[in-house]
């Protein structure tokens, strides 16, 4: 079952007894758990039928006997055990999830990884409760995720907005989220989100940023990807070295993959990379302006660049410096 899911089904009232929330991506197990925390209860029944433990703590009988009270002035209660990964014991939970109370609306945190399916507990929670299992998105699926993210506020966002807040925080929902909610607030009647405003409420310059350092280096302009190296060394903040590097080599990379693939339709080649299909025309741009052999050579020059940034085989070098002799023999 999906988080949406779970959440409208307690918007109608409709409640089991367990849930599960597992797996890698937080966001979502911390969207569940944040509901059932402030929505499930009004302020004057969470005063006596709300109870939190958390998994380092936790004493497994103390959970138990928290659940199997009896609500206080109200229909149910709710138990949340965060963070249960850290439990000590935590299949003597098994007895209870086997025959839960009705009133109780028990929901579990279990992150970063998955119960055993081999053992009872994955068995008696699959047949008794209702388990969210989670998986970190995958890169290529987040600017889809963060449109519906923007048109779920009713709101619009440009190509080049949109490109450039996955760029600048990655895969990381829950930062996407707030950064989307401070900039709506501040959108006053407006409903579309420009670069202007991810350069203005998020910090990143339409101008100078990674992707458009990619744009450069795609279309061979030394003087406009020298330029915006320049920018990063003036201003650290705006893109360390660290961003930098990964970024150029997940692009580079996709782009070595496109010669792998037995067309240059956009949306066939987006679906053997495993991308938004809006971003695949640059990288079908760059396999024109670089051979096979060359795009081969940029990465092996990201992987000795990445290994310089640490240190290697370079001593006392800015990572302005590096960037720019980089990017010189890459467009060379």
């Amino acid at each position: 079952m999906s988080a949406d899911k779970i959440i409208q089904d307690w918007q109608k009232g409709a409640f089991k007894p367990v849930y599960w929330l597992e797996g890698e991506e937080e966001y979502f197990i911390d969207k569940v758990m944040d509901f059932a925390e402030h929505k499930i209860l009004n302020e004057n029944e969470a005063g006596f039928n709300l109870t939190i433990f958390y998994g380092k703590d936790a004493d497994w009988g103390a959970v138990i006997n928290a659940c199997r009270r009896y609500p206080m002035f109200s229909e149910r209660q709710v138990v949340l055990l965060k963070e249960a990964q850290q439990m000590r014991d935590i299949e003597k939970l098994e007895p209870y999830i086997e025959n839960p109370l009705q009133s109780t609306i028990f929901v579990v945190s279990y992150k970063e990884k998955k119960v055993d399916g081999r053992t009872k507990l994955a068995k008696i929670l699959k047949e008794k409760g209702v388990m969210l299992s989670t998986k970190k998105i995958h890169e290529g699926q987040v600017p889809e995720w963060t449109k519906d993210l923007v048109e779920g506020k009713g709101l619009s966002i440009s190509q080049k907005a949109l490109r450039l807040i996955v760029d600048h925080i990655g895969n990381d929902l829950s930062r996407i989220e707030n950064e989307i909610e401070k900039i709506s607030v501040n959108l006053g009647k407006r409903k579309n989100i420009t670069e202007e405003d991810i350069e203005e409420y998020v910090g990143v310059s339409k101008d100078f940023n990674v992707f458009e350092l990619q744009s450069a280096l795609a279309s061979k302009d030394l003087g406009k990807a020298i330029r915006i190296v320049q920018y990063f060394e003036a201003n650290p903040k705006s893109a360390p070295i660290q961003l930098i590097l990964p970024s150029l080599y997940s692009f580079f990379s996709k782009v070595f993959m496109v010669y792998g693939v037995n067309s240059r339709d956009e949306k066939t080649v987006a679906q053997a990379l495993g991308v938004n299909a809006w971003f695949v025309k640059d990288y079908i741009k760059a396999t024109q302006v670089y051979n096979y052999a060359g795009v081969e050579r940029i990465l092996l020059l990201l992987h000795n660049y990445n290994l310089k940034s640490i240190g290697v085989n370079s001593i006392n070098t800015t990572d302005g410096s590096l960037l720019k002799e980089m990017v010189v023999k890459m467009i060379a």
